[in-house]
Protein backbone atom coordinates (compact mmCIF):
# COMPACT_ATOMS: atom_id res chain seq x y z
CA UNK A 1 0.00 0.00 0.00
CA UNK A 2 2.87 2.37 0.80
CA UNK A 3 4.52 1.76 -2.58
CA UNK A 4 1.18 2.29 -4.32
CA UNK A 5 0.67 5.60 -2.48
CA UNK A 6 4.16 6.74 -3.49
CA UNK A 7 3.49 5.87 -7.13
CA UNK A 8 0.23 7.82 -6.99
CA UNK A 9 1.98 10.81 -5.41
CA UNK A 10 4.63 10.80 -8.12
CA UNK A 11 1.97 10.53 -10.80
CA UNK A 12 0.05 13.45 -9.29
CA UNK A 13 3.24 15.52 -9.09
CA UNK A 14 4.10 14.78 -12.71
CA UNK A 15 0.59 15.75 -13.79
CA UNK A 16 0.85 18.99 -11.80
CA UNK A 17 4.18 19.85 -13.41
CA UNK A 18 2.79 19.16 -16.89
CA UNK A 19 -0.15 21.45 -16.13
CA UNK A 20 1.79 24.35 -14.64
CA UNK A 21 4.82 24.36 -16.98
CA UNK A 22 3.00 25.87 -19.99
CA UNK A 23 1.44 28.54 -17.78
CA UNK A 24 4.81 29.45 -16.30
CA UNK A 25 6.35 29.61 -19.78
CA UNK A 26 3.53 31.88 -20.95
CA UNK A 27 4.01 34.17 -17.94
CA UNK A 28 7.72 34.35 -18.68
CA UNK A 29 7.08 35.19 -22.34
CA UNK A 30 4.48 37.83 -21.51
CA UNK A 31 6.83 39.49 -19.02
CA UNK A 32 9.67 39.49 -21.54
CA UNK A 33 7.49 40.94 -24.26
CA UNK A 34 6.17 43.69 -21.96
CA UNK A 35 9.74 44.56 -20.96
CA UNK A 36 10.77 45.07 -24.60
CA UNK A 37 7.57 46.97 -25.43
CA UNK A 38 7.83 49.31 -22.45
CA UNK A 39 11.56 49.91 -22.95
CA UNK A 40 10.87 50.81 -26.59
CA UNK A 41 8.37 53.47 -25.50
CA UNK A 42 10.85 54.98 -23.05
CA UNK A 43 13.70 54.91 -25.57
CA UNK A 44 11.55 56.40 -28.31
CA UNK A 45 9.67 59.08 -26.39
CA UNK A 46 11.46 59.79 -23.11
CA UNK A 47 15.17 59.43 -23.95
CA UNK A 48 17.31 62.45 -24.94
CA UNK A 49 18.18 62.55 -28.63
CA UNK A 50 21.92 62.04 -28.09
CA UNK A 51 21.28 58.90 -26.03
CA UNK A 52 18.70 57.20 -28.22
CA UNK A 53 21.09 55.29 -30.50
CA UNK A 54 22.80 53.63 -27.53
CA UNK A 55 19.43 52.88 -25.92
CA UNK A 56 18.11 51.19 -29.04
CA UNK A 57 21.35 49.28 -29.51
CA UNK A 58 20.91 47.74 -26.06
CA UNK A 59 17.22 47.14 -26.65
CA UNK A 60 17.95 45.36 -29.93
CA UNK A 61 20.04 42.84 -27.97
CA UNK A 62 17.23 42.39 -25.44
CA UNK A 63 14.65 41.84 -28.18
CA UNK A 64 16.94 39.37 -29.99
CA UNK A 65 17.34 37.36 -26.78
CA UNK A 66 13.56 37.04 -26.51
CA UNK A 67 13.19 35.82 -30.09
CA UNK A 68 16.02 33.35 -29.55
CA UNK A 69 14.08 31.87 -26.64
CA UNK A 70 10.74 31.96 -28.47
CA UNK A 71 11.54 31.69 -32.21
CA UNK A 72 8.00 30.63 -33.15
CA UNK A 73 6.19 33.44 -31.36
CA UNK A 74 5.09 36.06 -33.88
CA UNK A 75 4.75 38.69 -31.14
CA UNK A 76 8.45 38.43 -30.24
CA UNK A 77 9.48 38.65 -33.88
CA UNK A 78 7.25 41.69 -34.38
CA UNK A 79 8.76 43.55 -31.46
CA UNK A 80 12.29 42.73 -32.54
CA UNK A 81 11.36 44.05 -35.98
CA UNK A 82 9.92 47.24 -34.48
CA UNK A 83 13.02 47.79 -32.34
CA UNK A 84 15.35 47.21 -35.31
CA UNK A 85 13.37 49.46 -37.63
CA UNK A 86 13.33 52.26 -35.04
CA UNK A 87 17.04 51.71 -34.44
CA UNK A 88 17.62 52.10 -38.18
CA UNK A 89 15.70 55.37 -38.17
CA UNK A 90 17.71 56.69 -35.25
CA UNK A 91 21.04 55.78 -36.87
CA UNK A 92 20.07 57.14 -40.28
CA UNK A 93 22.16 57.10 -43.45
CA UNK A 94 23.53 54.06 -45.25
CA UNK A 95 24.68 52.57 -41.94
CA UNK A 96 21.04 52.03 -41.02
CA UNK A 97 20.29 49.75 -43.97
CA UNK A 98 21.60 46.63 -42.23
CA UNK A 99 19.22 47.11 -39.29
CA UNK A 100 16.37 47.84 -41.70
CA UNK A 101 17.01 44.58 -43.57
CA UNK A 102 17.11 42.65 -40.30
CA UNK A 103 13.83 44.28 -39.28
CA UNK A 104 12.22 43.25 -42.57
CA UNK A 105 13.36 39.65 -42.07
CA UNK A 106 11.88 39.47 -38.55
CA UNK A 107 8.58 41.00 -39.65
CA UNK A 108 8.29 38.67 -42.63
CA UNK A 109 8.92 35.71 -40.33
CA UNK A 110 6.16 36.98 -38.03
CA UNK A 111 3.75 37.23 -40.97
CA UNK A 112 4.49 33.63 -41.93
CA UNK A 113 3.44 32.54 -38.44
CA UNK A 114 0.42 34.78 -37.82
CA UNK A 115 -0.30 37.92 -39.82
CA UNK A 116 -2.93 39.04 -37.30
CA UNK A 117 -0.67 38.89 -34.25
CA UNK A 118 -0.67 42.14 -32.23
CA UNK A 119 -3.53 43.44 -34.39
CA UNK A 120 -1.59 43.15 -37.63
CA UNK A 121 1.43 45.09 -36.39
CA UNK A 122 3.79 43.19 -38.70
CA UNK A 123 1.94 44.64 -41.69
CA UNK A 124 2.03 48.14 -40.18
CA UNK A 125 5.76 48.00 -39.50
CA UNK A 126 6.62 46.39 -42.83
CA UNK A 127 4.57 48.98 -44.69
CA UNK A 128 6.38 51.76 -42.86
CA UNK A 129 9.76 50.20 -43.66
CA UNK A 130 8.94 49.93 -47.37
CA UNK A 131 7.78 53.55 -47.30
CA UNK A 132 10.80 55.04 -45.53
CA UNK A 133 13.72 52.96 -46.80
CA UNK A 134 15.23 54.25 -50.07
CA UNK A 135 14.36 52.30 -53.20
CA UNK A 136 16.62 50.44 -55.62
CA UNK A 137 19.59 50.53 -56.08
CA UNK A 138 20.31 51.83 -52.57
CA UNK A 139 17.68 49.98 -50.57
CA UNK A 140 14.51 47.89 -50.79
CA UNK A 141 11.92 50.66 -50.46
CA UNK A 142 8.71 50.32 -52.48
CA UNK A 143 5.64 52.55 -52.34
CA UNK A 144 3.55 49.76 -53.88
CA UNK A 145 4.51 47.28 -51.15
CA UNK A 146 4.14 49.98 -48.51
CA UNK A 147 0.57 50.71 -49.53
CA UNK A 148 -0.31 47.03 -49.71
CA UNK A 149 0.94 46.26 -46.18
CA UNK A 150 -0.54 49.41 -44.65
CA UNK A 151 -3.93 48.74 -46.21
CA UNK A 152 -3.85 45.16 -44.95
CA UNK A 153 -3.00 46.41 -41.45
CA UNK A 154 -6.11 48.60 -41.55
CA UNK A 155 -8.25 45.68 -42.67
CA UNK A 156 -7.10 43.77 -39.59
CA UNK A 157 -7.30 46.70 -37.17
CA UNK A 158 -9.38 49.53 -38.68
CA UNK A 159 -9.51 51.67 -35.51
CA UNK A 160 -5.90 51.19 -34.39
CA UNK A 161 -3.81 54.24 -33.58
CA UNK A 162 -0.66 52.97 -35.29
CA UNK A 163 -2.36 51.52 -38.36
CA UNK A 164 -4.16 54.80 -39.03
CA UNK A 165 -1.19 57.01 -38.17
CA UNK A 166 1.26 55.29 -40.47
CA UNK A 167 -1.19 55.02 -43.35
CA UNK A 168 -2.04 58.69 -42.85
CA UNK A 169 1.66 59.54 -42.97
CA UNK A 170 2.11 57.51 -46.14
CA UNK A 171 -0.82 59.24 -47.84
CA UNK A 172 0.39 62.70 -46.87
CA UNK A 173 3.86 61.93 -48.21
CA UNK A 174 2.29 60.64 -51.43
CA UNK A 175 0.43 63.89 -52.02
CA UNK A 176 -2.95 62.52 -50.85
CA UNK A 177 -3.34 64.97 -47.98
CA UNK A 178 -7.14 64.91 -47.74
CA UNK A 179 -7.25 61.12 -47.37
CA UNK A 180 -4.26 61.20 -45.06
CA UNK A 181 -5.96 63.66 -42.72
CA UNK A 182 -8.96 61.34 -42.41
CA UNK A 183 -6.73 58.56 -41.12
CA UNK A 184 -4.85 60.91 -38.81
CA UNK A 185 -8.18 61.98 -37.31
CA UNK A 186 -9.10 58.32 -36.76
CA UNK A 187 -5.71 57.70 -35.19
CA UNK A 188 -6.22 60.57 -32.75
CA UNK A 189 -9.62 59.14 -31.77
CA UNK A 190 -8.33 55.59 -31.33
CA UNK A 191 -9.14 53.98 -27.98
CA UNK A 192 -6.35 54.05 -25.38
CA UNK A 193 -4.25 50.92 -24.97
CA UNK A 194 -4.03 49.75 -21.33
CA UNK A 195 -0.45 49.63 -20.15
CA UNK A 196 0.81 51.65 -23.11
CA UNK A 197 0.25 55.15 -21.82
CA UNK A 198 3.75 56.39 -22.70
CA UNK A 199 3.49 55.11 -26.26
CA UNK A 200 -0.02 56.50 -26.71
CA UNK A 201 0.99 59.95 -25.46
CA UNK A 202 4.03 60.03 -27.73
CA UNK A 203 2.09 58.81 -30.74
CA UNK A 204 -0.65 61.39 -30.25
CA UNK A 205 1.96 64.14 -30.20
CA UNK A 206 3.28 62.80 -33.50
CA UNK A 207 -0.23 62.70 -34.93
CA UNK A 208 -0.86 66.34 -34.05
CA UNK A 209 2.45 67.45 -35.57
CA UNK A 210 1.82 65.48 -38.77
CA UNK A 211 -1.74 66.81 -38.98
CA UNK A 212 -0.43 70.37 -38.95
CA UNK A 213 2.06 69.58 -41.73
CA UNK A 214 -0.48 67.66 -43.78
CA UNK A 215 -3.02 70.51 -43.62
CA UNK A 216 -0.45 72.88 -45.07
CA UNK A 217 -0.33 70.68 -48.18
CA UNK A 218 -4.05 70.97 -48.96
Amino acid sequence: MIHTARRLSRTALAALLLTTAPALAQDDFDAGLRAVRDAWAIANYRTPQDQREAAFGQLAEQAAALTTRYPRRAEALIWEGIVLSTYAGVKGGLGALGSAKEARARLESALAIDEKALDGSAHTSLGTLYHKVPGFPIGFGSDKKARSHLERALQINPTGIDANYFFGEFLCDEGEAAAGLQHLDRALKAPPRPGREVADEGRRNEIRALTTRCREEL
